[in-house]
């Protein structure tokens, strides 16, 4: 028996890379496997091997994303598990080359994506009793990254988004965390940046580390929290520092608990 026998997993970007590795994981718990990707040949090979349901879509596409998670329900009986994890970069460091359609594109996929996505699960979740929905992110979502400072943007807008959501998802029993890869083997790196870290002993983590993480935060039931995967470490939720409260007459650090993120 699987910890997630008679449990539906859409996973978006499960194609290749992160996405595969955490559809196969997620499988062989004894999930069902819806599979979203824009790449049709892909993302329907991964869902016939894992005997689930393909439905094509384009992540910063919200009419595309509604219909891939309707079908997802409509064929495999409901969604518990929602995986967002379609993604790009863009690798542009300096400002001043930034074009409008690269701006454009980037915060389509990794931070549109992840709106539209969440919407749509929520609405199927709501109507299976609750469900768990986490995004990727990225350490780039919790750090400075000068060689690709609009992907950092994008993902530190789905730490923002999925920590403010997750406080009033509670009441729809529907947990809300991301996960946070640093460098994976995945088709985001070249293969000259692969061949530059491998030149400084730099470890790149398998995607099915990240794969293994997303099990866990799905199975903890715990919520709010952006879970941090290094090589050789076990994932584990960030500790975010608190926001220093107003400075009042005779009130020191004080804020309204409503503020206080999970």
């Amino acid at each position: 028996m699987g910890v997630f026998d008679g449990k539906v997993a859409v996973i978006t970007g499960a194609g290749s890379g992160i996405g595969k590795a955490t559809a196969e994981r997620l499988a062989a718990e004894g999930a069902t496997i819806g599979a979203v990707d824009f790449d049709d040949v892909n993302g329907r090979a991964v869902a016939e091997a894992l005997g689930g349901f393909f439905a094509h879509a384009d992540a910063g596409d919200s009419t595309e994303v509604d219909a891939a998670f309707t079908a997802c329900e409509r064929e495999l009986g409901g969604v518990d598990i929602a995986y967002l994890n379609a993604g790009i970069a863009i690798g542009v460091s300096d400002m001043l080359e930034l074009t409008d359609a690269e701006y454009l594109r980037i915060m389509r996929v990794n931070v549109d994506g992840v709106v539209w996505g969440t919407r749509a699960a929520i609405r199927a979740m709501e109507r299976r009793g609750g469900g768990a929905i986490v995004a990727t992110s990225s350490l780039a979502g919790l750090m400075p990254v000068p060689f690709d400072p609009v992907y950092g943007l994008s993902k530190h807008a789905v730490v923002g988004f999925i920590r403010s959501i997750a406080p009033p998802l509670k009441a729809k029993n529907i947990t809300a965390n991301t996960v946070n890869p640093g460098m994976t083997d995945t088709n985001i790196l070249s293969e000259e940046a692969k061949a530059m870290f491998a030149a400084n002993d730099f470890p790149l983590m398998p995607a099915s580390q990240i794969a293994d993480a997303v099990f866990t935060i799905v199975n903890t039931g715990r919520t709010g929290e952006c879970w941090v995967c290094q090589p050789g470490r076990e994932a584990e939720p960030y500790q975010f520092h608190g926001v220093p409260g107003p400075r009042t007459e005779g009130v020191v650090g004080r804020r309204p608990p409503d503020l206080v993120a999970p």
